[in-house]
């Protein structure tokens, strides 16, 4: 009997599913038929995200410009977004540089006697493997208001920029110059018209540009300037050389000497300047050199450090060797009021003594610092700039208040679950891995305690398992893959290919290779990358595949691993060389982030076929197995115009058609900025562009298909969110209400129809219901179109929480409502373009707003029948009565199915949709409406004293009338009058009180509001019956003595 009902039930199953494949079909082939030509950004731009943070987290500091008159008022810059404005201490805070062509700053100046002046330089001057770049220099004169780019484009980082003191026009720009390759535009630039012309006063050659510079605040002729080269590659990193030193120039620019005396021999690495505001004579430098760069975070033996000179850099004097992690923010900051206090980013730590010992600072903000800020007018006021947001002290950094509503969280990878509803999961830029509702069922949205650690380090992907709810596989840098039971805290390593174990440091340096035996009990982990590839199986969800250098395969949750070889070129980077030169043991440092390579960077199975693997690596290869990892074939050179050595960013398989998937690569670690994404539809024998028209330079991150329409792509650039409505041929920009962002990494929720998107600058957004981009396509040539709508559910959100203050952030719920979209090809009438919802019957229940406008369009429908009638209106002001509109809204509409249509003219389009209760209520049908009926009945005794009041209402108005004209009547008359509307409004007022009330509790009235509404229908003779006595007298007084003009006369 079981196999019997399981046959039906499959039969049933194939027979829906033939109808939905025969009308996917039809939508594919009229989507082909038609390009995209016609759909534009802006006609998408009506689509309205979310962005639901977090700001628990927050993200990158980089830079700070503080008005020294006000220091309440200062700006943020972040490193991937934008920068923000406050002027109450951060209290609260807003984005003033987020629509501009790029996200990423590095350097922020202010000018203390011109306070409306803002200089932006683009492009994070940190050198990380994930550091994103920028297009130049940009200039306000409106405290941020509007901006516009002064050129250096082709700069990509600018470390600093010094303001001249009193002469508004010059400004040097410290520009470093492309990260991954060489290029021109670097070194010291220099403009005396505010920017309209630069003059380049520092230059060394293509692979050194300029990190610092600072000018003596009592003689802005004398210039320091730091000269750095660096180079970074997909395999490695090497931050120094021959070119970087210190300089110095006594005439504006015009000479320079190199500053030699006291400083160490030999080659630099970064370089950090900080002059003493009130000695000038007195100038800090930190200078990077060492031995054995340990590949992460510290030199085995630092030999360099922290340097003073006492007359204006002619000599100096070494003081500690003291410079953590130089590569990332080597800067140290004296105190401007006291010389021998001295600050070192990077890793927050100050000295006492001019700099001779340091001592590491308690710490309750993040432990990464990139800037450092003190009040020149109070020694005690700091503030520090992190890879977690941005902290004030009033004690010298003693305790710290943290700004809790920064919005600027950097994902690296997003997932989602199915509870109810969603949750999102991510993993960001060195604050770990969270998960968090995508919605909440309070009013004021998704706070910072919705959100729950999940893990610690850099946080990658993170990904819920199949079947059981509580378990989450959470990831940290370097594949460190943990499986977690979110209910009861407990977790288990299970990150293969280390069964000795490892030692804690990432290279052994005296087994230093790729290619020399590690000795017993020192050796390092298995070699990973940085964001370590896995994914759960469709087919199995016990079964894991994660990829090291090797790819691994677990069928037990990840308690066992089998190795399904090593995929990479396995070339030893040693043999490789940067900027010309092989690494040594003083190579300034050496591959900071990196150290692991060649390592796979992104794995996949087809959907369809069990143990069809798809492997990319970050050395340029993408290989193929048919059986489950038994065999490989490199199918590398299929992908037509890819250059070797590219990075395999992201697979994405069909979830369509088997054999079909997508790969998005990006080659910008060899300094080539071009867009490379690729389809194959015959399981990666060969492959096919569908980069289209994109525009250049976006650089690829991550491409999905539609769940629901194949023809549509989603592809997420280090600029941009761009959409493809034919498979690739060509793509529109999604920007609608979204900043410069770079979309990392995007998810299309399976139940929701929800675009989840991870951004490595402004925490998660979210585009509910994304039927009408999956639909667009069919429907774009049409004079109209009504898209498909998903079911709407009443949701009732609550006011929750104790009162917090305004330095609270607050994540966007979706809209209250059933989300309507709909689509005009060209601007209409407005007058004749109607939106109604309707019951099955046809029964009328609302009118929604429109817009005309060309392009895409969303509104809602608030779940409630026709309103009752308006409050009555003075025709001459809205003093008395109210006005029109202003009454009771209609009843909450009962769940079922109802219609939407669309009507321009004799066009009508329609589509039913569903209303559900919210998923929280459980109540009887029947009870439910009876309810909506007790509601109705409150709302007659509503309209019945609209009607009846209005007598009085007159009076009421007459007298303000008189009043407006000062016209002089009868105090006692005029008392009876406001006596009666005063009884009325109180009665309305309470009519409308038990509405609301009872709104609020789906079930009978309670015996009060019964009792009060029948009490309500007794007062209503009742003062009708006084309105008719104020007629008969106290209006003959009002008129006695009044001109015939100013009489009250009913009507």
């Amino acid at each position: 009997m079981e196999a019997a009902i399981i046959f039906i039930l499959r039969a049933y199953s194939t027979q829906i599913l033939m109808k939905k494949t025969l009308l996917l079909f039809s939508l594919i082939l009229t989507t082909a038929a038609f390009g995209q030509t016609e759909i534009t950004s802006e006609k998408l731009s009506g689509l309205r995200l979310r962005n639901i943070g977090p700001a628990a987290m927050s993200g990158r500091v980089v830079d700070l410009a503080v008005n020294e008159n006000d220091p309440f008022t200062y700006y943020i810059a972040t490193a991937t977004g934008g920068v923000w404005k406050t002027t109450n201490n951060g209290v609260t805070s807003e984005p003033v540089f987020e629509n501009e062509n790029t996200h990423s700053v590095g350097a922020i100046a202010l000018h203390q006697k011109h306070t409306n002046i803002l200089w932006v330089g683009t492009g994070e001057r940190a050198n990380r493997q994930s550091s994103s770049w920028g297009d130049g220099i940009y200039k306000s004169h409106d405290e941020g208001k509007t901006w516009q780019h002064m050129g250096l484009k082709d700069s990509h980082h600018i470390g600093r920029i010094a303001l001249h003191p009193t002469d508004t026009n010059t400004v040097y720009v410290a520009a470093m110059g492309h990260l991954w390759g060489p290029n021109n535009e670097r070194g010291l630039y220099k403009t005396t018209d505010g920017g309209e012309t630069w003059e380049r006063i520092i230059y060394v050659n293509d692979d050194t540009g300029v990190v610092d510079v600072a000018l003596d605040p009592q003689n802005p002729n004398i210039v320091y300037a730091a000269t750095y080269q660096r180079r970074r590659t997909p395999f490695g990193f090497d931050g120094g050389g021959p070119g970087s030193g210190l300089h110095k120039s006594t005439d504006g620019g015009k000479t320079w000497k190199e500053l030699r005396t006291g400083l160490p021999e030999g080659n630099y690495g970064r370089i950090g300047i900080s002059i003493f505001r009130a000695d000038p004579n007195i100038v800090y430098a930190s200078v990077e050199q060492g031995f054995q760069y340990n590949a992460s975070t510290a030199y085995n033996e630092r030999r360099a450090g922290l340097y003073r000179s006492k007359d204006k850099g002619e000599t100096w004097e070494f003081m500690s060797d003291w410079n953590p992690r130089p590569m990332y923010a080597s800067q140290p900051l004296v105190d401007p009021s006291d010389a021998s206090r001295i600050y070192m980013m990077n890793q927050y730590s100050y000295s006492s003594d001019s700099g001779r010992t340091f001592r590491p600072a308690r710490q309750s903000l993040h432990g990464d610092d990139r800037i450092f800020w003190v009040n020149p007018k109070n020694s005690r006021h700091v503030m520090k700039g992190d890879d977690g947001g941005l902290g004030i002290s009033y004690d010298r950094g003693v305790t710290w208040l943290y700004i809790t509503n920064l919005p600027v969280s950097q994902y690296y990878r997003v997932a989602v679950d199915m509870a109810k509803p969603y949750n999102v999961y991510g993993g960001l830029q060195d604050n770990g891995s969270w998960v968090g509702p995508s919605e909440t069922y309070r009013t004021n949205g998704i706070l910072n305690e919705d959100w729950k650690k999940l893990g610690g380090g850099d946080g990658f992907l993170n990904l819920p398992h199949m079947t059981d709810e509580d378990i989450v596989y959470t990831e940290s840098q370097y594949l460190g893959l943990t499986k977690l039971n979110m209910k009861n805290g407990q977790s288990q390593s299970i990150r293969p290919g280390d069964p000795t174990g490892h030692i804690g440091a990432r290279r052994n340096w005296d087994a230093w290779g790729p290619g020399t035996p590690e000795p017993e009990l020192g050796n390092a982990m298995e070699p990973a990358n940085w964001d370590g590839p896995f994914f759960l199986s469709y087919h199995d969800p016990n079964t894991i595949y994660s990829g090291t250098e090797q790819l691994w395969k677990s069928t037990d949750g990840g308690a066992t691993w089998k190795s399904l070889g090593n995929l990479t070129t396995r070339v030893n980077r040693r043999d490789l060389t940067i900027m010309g030169q092989k690494a040594d043991t003083s190579t300034a440092s050496l591959d900071d982030g990196i150290p692991y390579w060649p390592t796979l960077t992104a794995v996949a199975e087809d959907r369809f076929i069990q143990g069809h693997l798809y492997v990319g690596t970050d050395d340029g290869l993408v290989q193929v197995s048919e059986d489950d990892g038994k065999t490989w074939t490199n199918v590398t050179s299929k992908l037509p115009g890819l250059p070797a050595d590219s990075w395999v960013n992201t697979f994405e398989v069909s979830s369509h058609t088997a054999g079909t998937a997508y790969v998005a690569i990006n080659n910008y670690r060899n300094n080539d900025f071009n867009n490379y994404v690729y389809r194959t539809t015959n399981g990666g024998k060969t492959w096919e562009s569908v980069a289209g028209d994109l525009p250049a330079d976006r650089v690829a991150r991550t491409l999905r298909e539609d769940p629901k329409n194949p023809n549509v792509l989603y592809l997420g650039t280090e600029l941009g969110l761009f959409v493809s409505f034919n498979k690739g041929k060509n793509w529109v920009e999604l920007k609608n209400n979204m900043p410069t962002l770079p979309f990392n990494d995007l998810v299309i929720h399976p139940r929701d129809n929800d675009l989840v998107l991870a951004t490595h600058g402004r925490g998660v957004w979210i585009l509910d219901n994304i039927s009408a981009l999956q639909e667009i396509g069919d429907q774009y040539h049409q004079r109209f179109a009504l898209f498909s709508i998903a079911d709407a559910e009443m949701i009732d959100r609550n006011i929750s929480g104790a009162h917090t203050g305004d330095m609270y952030y607050r994540g966007e719920n979706p809209a209250v409502g059933a989300m309507i979209d709909y689509y005009v090809r060209e601007d209409v009438d407005a007058d004749k373009l109607k939106l109604t919802i309707h019951d099955t019957d046809g029964n009328e229940l609302a009118t929604l707003r429109t817009d005309a406008k060309a392009g895409i369009h969303r509104t809602y429908w608030n779940f409630r029948g026709p309103d009752f009638k308006p409050m009555n209106q003075n025709p001459d002001n809205n003093r008395r009565g109210g006005f029109r509109g202003f009454g009771l809204g209609g009843t909450p509409i009962l769940p079922g199915v109802y219609v939407a249509r669309l009507t321009y003219e004799d066009k009508v389009i329609e589509q039913t949709f569903k209303v559900k209760n919210d998923p929280r209520l459980e109540v009887n049908i029947d009870v439910q409406r009876a309810w909506k009926e007790s509601l109705m009945g409150v709302g007659e005794v509503y309209e019945m004293v609209v009607d009846e009041m209005l007598p009085a209402q007159k009076m009421g108005w007459h007298l303000d009338k008189l009043n407006k004209e000062k016209v002089e009547y009868n105090e006692e008359a005029a008392e009876a009058i406001e006596d009666l509307n005063s009884k009325y409004s109180e009665l309305m007022s309470r009519v409308r009180s038990v509405y609301f009330e009872a709104s609020g509790w789906i079930g009978p009235l309670s015996g009060d509001q019964k009792a009060q509404l029948d009490f309500f229908k007794t007062m209503l003779p009742k003062l009708k019956q006084e309105t008719n006595q104020v007629m008969k007298t106290a209006i003959p007084k009002l008129n006695r003595g009044l001109s015939r003009a100013n009489r009250y006369t009913a009507n």
